[in-house]
């Protein structure tokens, strides 16, 4: 069953099909000024804990979420190689509805990504 309002944020690397447990995430409000409404790291689920998931100061508007994945690969074991193509990766979206719940899942290796509203 689907979850009512909120923001949840899904973090997986499928190159080494885990978790992205400790990939640093901010989100952030675009108006009508920027302004940070959740900051914080993907837990061993892969998933933010935080009340935006719940819907808590979520109101419609457009939004960033922003994922520190270059810092994330350097410090899970990836090399030179695989961590000069991706650093920080904004992505921006707009919540229409806020009764309704916006799940995000990024999906990633080290050369792409992957990230769509899911459910």
């Amino acid at each position: 069953m689907a979850e009512a309002g909120g923001i949840s944020i899904h973090g997986v690397d499928i190159a080494k099909g885990v978790a992205a447990a400790g990939l640093g995430v901010e989100l952030w409000a675009l108006a009508p000024q920027r302004r940070l409404v959740a900051a914080g790291a993907l837990g061993t689920n892969g998933l933010l804990d935080h009340p935006t998931a719940r819907g808590e100061g979520i109101v419609a508007g457009p939004y960033e979420v922003v994922f520190a994945l270059g810092a994330w690969l350097r410090a899970n074991g990836y090399g030179p190689r695989e961590t000069a193509f991706l650093d920080v990766v904004p992505f921006r979206f707009v919540v229409s509805d806020p009764a309704q719940h916006y799940h995000l899942p990024f999906k990633f290796t080290p050369w792409g990504i992957q990230l769509f509203r899911g459910v």
